[in-house]
């Protein structure tokens, strides 16, 4: 009885749009007035298994979610065990590490493209400055969009990664480091040996959250480059929101969403598996 409003909640919330959506997959709806749809089977996703375009973005997609998922544990990591040690001004910089996931993606992606103008943009300035080429298309180029959005991915991503792993390390005991340096560790071995296998659980729940959240993103790169240039840079995501509302094809935009439900759960669950599975070895 005392979880059943929670229960509830992710019944109306979660589970009740997805069941909805999964029915939707098997119409075939469009978004106009007056709807009047009826049951396909499952056309929508032999027309799919065709769809060039929708597999070109996804395999996007997986580049997209893994690149920034690992960088954003590097970044993250190496930021952590900055903020960790016992350095002035401590306090400010974790606030100040906080600033990028404060702010909403719409006012990020605005101003990221500001710096990847390609005309006024201080990114070309700097580069010009010492002497390197400074007339780049960040975000307008097939070779450099993809990476420059990724970039802006791990920024806003990393203060999040950051702290969850910053609160892990302060739970790890100091004895343990002191007993490892007593042995003889060096930093990098009491690293290895120590912060990391008391770090996994959180490094492995946290990374399965953040490619989770960055396969599934939307407003980020939709506002920096609206999946251009030549859908370089067209997440899945954006591939579902054109078909559903531009092209208000409403249950074959479902079929898609269907399908990417099921890759990312089977991907979470490899992962998971081989995760849960090294640590079961002695």
């Amino acid at each position: 009885m005392l979880v059943a409003p929670s229960v509830l909640l992710i019944v109306v919330l979660s589970v009740a749009p997805l069941l909805a959506g999964v029915a939707l997959a098997f119409t075939d709806a469009r978004l106009v007035h007056n709807p009047h749809y009826s049951f396909v089977g499952a056309a929508n996703f032999t027309r799919l298994a065709g769809n060039t375009m929708f597999w070109s973005s996804f395999r996007i997609g997986i580049v997209w979610a893994v690149s920034v998922t690992v960088l954003q544990l590097v970044a993250a990591m190496g930021l952590a065990l900055l903020l960790n040690a016992d350095l002035r001004l401590r306090g400010l910089a974790r606030v100040l590490a906080l600033v990028p996931w404060a702010m909403p993606p719409v006012v990020v992606s605005i101003m990221w493209r500001m710096i990847y103008s390609p005309n006024a943009g201080p990114l070309n300035a700097v580069l010009r400055a010492i002497g390197l080429p400074g007339d780049t298309n960040w975000l307008g180029s097939f070779t450099t969009a993809l990476p420059a959005v990724i970039a802006v991915g791990v920024w806003v991503g990393m203060p999040q990664t950051t702290v969850t792993l910053l609160a892990g390390l302060q739970q790890v005991p100091v004895e343990t480091y002191e007993a490892a340096a007593i042995d003889g560790a060096g930093a990098w071995r009491r690293f290895t040996a120590v912060t990391m296998p008391s770090l996994r659980p959180i490094v492995t729940s946290i990374t399965s959250l953040n490619f989770i959240w960055n396969f599934n993103s939307f407003s980020l790169v939709y506002v920096l480059t609206e999946g251009g240039p030549g859908g370089k840079t067209m997440l899945p995501m954006l591939f579902t929101y054109i078909e559903a509302f531009q092209n208000r094809n409403i249950g074959y935009a479902a079929a898609m969403g269907v399908v990417l439900v099921v890759v990312v759960v089977a991907l979470l669950g490899l992962y998971l598996w081989s995760q849960l599975r090294n640590e079961d070895k002695p």
